[in-house]
């Protein structure tokens, strides 16, 4: 069932202009400057600390790297950090 779920969700978001990001569980990462970054639609809190902020998506993992870290907001698929970031990785598992 999972496997047809797979790929049926890229021809429903292509052909009914549906949001891929909800669609094909992605999550969404948005940035402002280097200071706040907002992740919706993860799966967890893996690590966080002063300069490691690592938390489980549909596919793997993402690493945001930097200094003066600061949980603002933490919801059940819902993260806004904020700090000086330095980078942000895709890591898969």
């Amino acid at each position: 069932m999972k496997k047809l779920q797979q790929r049926i969700a890229p021809l429903l978001t292509k052909y009914l202009d549906l949001p891929s990001d909800v669609m094909l569980e992605l999550p969404r990462i948005t940035t402002i400057g280097q200071i706040h970054v907002y992740i919706e639609n993860h799966k967890g809190l893996v690590v966080y600390s002063d300069n490691e902020l690592t938390v489980r998506a549909n596919k793997g993992l993402i690493q945001i790297t930097g200094k003066s870290f600061v949980l603002k907001t933490m919801l059940p698929e819902e993260i806004l950090l904020e700090g000086t970031i330095t980078d942000i990785k895709f890591i898969s598992e």
